[in-house]
């Protein structure tokens, strides 16, 4: 393809990334309908152990979503009401909706600016005694600053759930993401870096007993068939989804290394397009293995809306995560009544902007985009491609 005939850049291509796959995931499709096997059996089993293997955790345990794994993480850690779960403002709802949904109060705190991650010193200010739990989020494909945190979360009895769902793949000083705290929570809704044919989830965890007790809650609590310990839940991860990711893992070192290197390309590109004093790129801590689910961008002292919009009009997606920090949703604001009490979050709800970093975006495609956003910051394109 030459770079005159790229024309416009999705923020995703998601047919494209199964097309690599397509027959392998086709026929697997085929022996899933013939076997008449579509909840458990032997393609979620395989499908775990490949999930263990990939982040170093002893055991893991499918389920309905990621949403699903936080909220079956608190309630095998049995947060309930009069529970306080300490959480990021700054990501997605369900991180937060998972404790809510049991009657446990969500606590918001402050961002790292620099990683969009929790902030370990605004998670220790947090702490009161009715801090049960606490959900450090990976966000964007980084790991938080686990260290700190867990000796944090150690010394005052809390345990820690890890929101991986932007992570799989990701490592901090080498463990990986969903292997170091109580359990870790993926999500493999089709945008993700493993993404499915639909929703899906997993948990992992070292710990046996909670494992047990975890895939107890996955269905209705229930075992053997018709006998009910506990009242559980039912959320399983299909035998369809758990085929096409079977087989879609097997690629995600070399799906990982696609994006590292989109990220470093941009780095370069935007360097060589002098801006960077204009914007703020993202960057890779140096306990980190970033899997670079997004890559996302600051845009201060600009209307990034604005913005935005002129980047779509030149053919280029991109997209906000997250435009409304949580502690200012609607639904929790009977929690929060200052909402200038977290600066970064607030901050960088109003200046992040996350752009194409998908696997199979070309060189030409690359260097559209930072072309593209150039004219928009500046209002004249200027000459610094590159070859690779």
């Amino acid at each position: 393809m030459s770079y005159e005939a790229v024309d416009r850049v999705p923020l995703l291509d998601i047919s494209k990334g199964n097309a690599a796959d397509h027959e392998e995931i086709m026929a697997a499709l085929e022996e899933v309908v013939k076997s008449g096997w579509f909840v458990g059996g032997p393609n979620l089993a395989r499908f775990e152990e490949q999930v263990c293997e990939v982040t170093g955790a002893k055991h893991s345990i499918g389920c309905a979503s990621g949403s699903d794994a936080l909220l079956l993480s608190l309630m095998a850690l049995d947060v309930g009401p009069g529970a306080e779960v300490i959480v990021p403002s700054f990501t997605f709802f369900a991180t937060a909706s998972a404790a809510w949904r049991l009657g446990a109060k969500p606590v918001f705190v402050d961002i790292d600016p620099k990683t969009f991650n929790i902030d370990p010193e605004s998670f220790a200010k947090a702490i009161s005694k009715r801090t049960k739990a606490v959900i450090p989020v990976h966000l964007f494909g980084q790991c938080a600053e686990m260290d700190p945190i867990m000796e944090i979360a150690q010394a005052n009895g809390i345990d820690v759930i890890e929101d991986a769902a932007q992570a799989l793949g990701a490592k901090y000083d080498g463990v990986g993401a969903g292997a170091i705290g109580r359990t870790g929570c993926f999500s493999f809704y089709p945008t993700k870096n493993l993404g499915g044919f639909g929703d899906g989830g997993l948990i992992t965890t070292n710990d046996d007993e909670l494992a047990e007790k975890i895939r107890l809650f996955t269905n209705h609590g229930m075992k053997p068939r018709y006998y009910h310990s506990e009242v559980g839940a039912n959320s399983r991860l299909d035998a369809v989804q758990a085929a096409v990711l079977s087989i879609k893992i097997k690629r995600l070192d070399e799906i990982t290394n696609a994006r590292r290197a989109n990220a470093r390309r941009y780095q370069q590109l935007f360097e060589s397009a002098g801006i960077l004093d204009q914007i703020e790129i993202p960057s890779e801590t140096d306990r980190c293995h970033h899997v670079w689910n997004q890559y996302t961008v600051r845009i201060p002292g600009q209307d990034r809306d604005g913005f935005r919009d002129q980047l779509n009009q030149k053919g280029i997606g991109s997209e906000v995560y997250y435009p409304v920090p949580l502690h200012q949703q609607r639904c929790f604001l009977s929690l929060f009544t200052d909402p200038d009490l977290l600066p970064e979050t607030n901050r960088a709800a109003n200046e992040v902007l996350s752009l194409p970093i998908f696997p199979e975006m070309t060189v030409e495609q690359q260097n559209l985009v930072v072309d593209r956003f150039v004219e928009c910051l500046k209002g004249a394109q200027k000459e610094y491609r590159i070859a690779s």
